[in-house]
């Protein structure tokens, strides 16, 4: 993770669907080389966010049954990919993060004093 500890998970069970996040959905915020995307930063969803995400054509809030995409709303956890969260943060949109459960790859896109200023868990 972002704090150079072990990875903990972000949500592997979305409001009882069964289904994890991350780009494997797994619950794990981890990346490889077939995630393009880099779904790294866990967050926490903010129905601002969502409306944000929305209206640069990115629906994040209805479901997609086919990519096991439950739809997300207000107070989910989620991986987020960092170019996004990124954009999100340009628009201060940005939704508040987990650093233990987002991954390191995230710091070469974001600076740590920046998702540390956005962090829910802890004073790290």
């Amino acid at each position: 993770n972002v704090l150079g500890t072990e990875m903990e998970c972000c949500c592997s069970n979305v409001r009882g669907t069964g289904i994890g996040t991350g780009f494997y959905r797994n619950g794990y915020c981890s990346t490889g080389s077939q995630d393009i995307g880099r779904h790294t930063v866990c967050v926490q969803v903010t129905n601002e966010f969502l409306e944000f995400s929305k209206s640069v054509g990115n629906d994040l809030s209805t479901a997609i049954p086919e990519y096991n995409f439950p739809g997300l709303q207000d107070g989910d956890c989620w991986c987020l990919c960092a170019q996004r969260w990124t954009q999100a943060l340009q628009f201060d949109a940005a939704p508040k993060i987990y650093l233990r459960s987002t991954h390191e790859r995230t710091l070469d896109y974001v600076n740590f004093k920046i998702l540390r200023s956005y962090a829910l868990d802890g004073d790290e």
